[in-house]
């Protein structure tokens, strides 16, 4: 874009033409994908899975609860390896995924802690314990807060994609904590049932696996529109800066 100075001589561009991006077509196949697997997920959640027997229509929550858990888990070793990637090759284009995946990480570990709370209220009486998972899922919510107000207060320079991925290469230490705790410590969650033989009845696991995979895609969809966000703001930000030196 050409612009003109305050003479009214023509100047060399501020910056080269962004090209479009080339995911939109990618996007919409996973988005639909995603909203026929959650509607499918919807259905078989709540007519085709069974009642537990003990919890009733609280245990309804596990097929919510679970995969949010593992894609809050999942979203944080993006961000460090983003990072990780960042600091060895220095391609903004790694920070981009790590920020936009912190910022969908912090969403889903939110929604965690939300529908922990309410299977907690209902099956253990409870809306919050110090129990071992609980406690190590917030602090990889604290984890999430404490990297997106980092990238905040430093702006959108290197300092901050550095300072970033070096939190969240330090913090992702707590993923494997999280997954461990209930073989590590006594804690109210019962221990991993799925791939257990005679744990779950099939039905559960079948309407499991195909909430997992719906949330996946789901996540997949936003983790794409969250990373062109970052990177449209991130080159406007650039675009601004460079038209103010011309100013």
């Amino acid at each position: 874009m050409a612009v003109i100075n305050k003479t009214g001589a023509p100047l060399q561009e501020a910056a080269a033409p962004v090209r479009r991006p080339s995911l939109p077509l990618a996007s919409l196949l996973l988005g639909a994908l995603a909203f026929a697997g959650m509607m499918i997920s919807i259905w078989a959640i709540f007519l085709y899975a069974p009642t537990d027997a003990i919890e009733g229509l609280s245990q309804r929550i596990f097929y919510f609860h679970v995969p949010v858990a593992w894609l809050a888990m999942l979203s944080f070793v993006i961000v460090a390896l983003g990072g990780a990637i960042y600091l060895w090759r220095e391609d903004e284009r790694w920070d981009w995924l790590a920020l936009a995946a912190a910022e969908a990480g912090a969403i889903f570990t939110t929604l965690t802690l939300v529908t922990g709370s309410l299977w907690g209220r209902a099956t253990w009486g409870t809306w919050w314990t110090w129990d071992a998972r609980l406690t190590t899922s917030l602090i990889l919510w604290f984890l999430y807060i404490a990297y997106l107000m980092l990238r905040s207060y430093l702006g959108k320079t290197s300092t901050s994609a550095r300072a970033g991925a070096v939190l969240a290469i330090l913090g992702v230490i707590d993923v494997p904590i999280i997954y461990e705790s209930v073989n590590w410590w006594r804690t109210l969650h019962p221990a991993a049932e799925i791939g257990t033989p005679g744990a779950l009845p099939p039905a559960v696991v079948l309407v499991l696996m195909l909430s997992l995979i719906s949330f996946t895609l789901f996540y997949c969809v936003l983790l794409i529109q969250l990373y062109q966000l970052v990177r449209l703001q991130h080159l406007t930000s650039r675009l601004r800066a460079r038209l103010q030196v011309v100013d």
